[in-house]
């Protein structure tokens, strides 16, 4: 899918994202999706969209905004930061969402 929109901020994105249906505040963990107490597995979700933010100067301001969503209609977004260590499931789990992202936009 081809990026639709492009919001000056992160918080922006997420405020928008929100009002298209995106609800859940997700956080990765090994291969799923957290929501408060509810657990996804990872394998159900596919990013619609994803933005990308570089800081000018600092990189701790860099960050990757996800539109998710599963096949049974759950929507979240899941914010990921650069540099941020993660364990080497959430890297793959990750990848593994990019590959299809890219192999859907072909």
């Amino acid at each position: 899918m081809k990026q639709k929109f492009h919001y000056d901020t992160v918080t922006e994105a997420i405020e928008q994202l929100k009002k298209q249906g995106y609800t859940l505040d997700l956080n990765l963990k090994e291969n799923h999706f957290v929501a408060g107490e509810q657990q996804f597995p990872a394998d159900e979700f596919e990013i619609v969209d994803l933005y990308r933010y570089e800081g000018p100067s600092d990189p701790a301001d860099e960050a990757t905004v996800y539109a998710l969503a599963s096949a049974s209609g759950i929507k979240g977004i899941f914010v990921s930061g650069y540099g941020i260590s993660t364990d080497d499931d959430s890297t793959e789990t990750l990848k593994q969402l990019h590959y299809k992202y890219h192999q859907n936009k072909s």
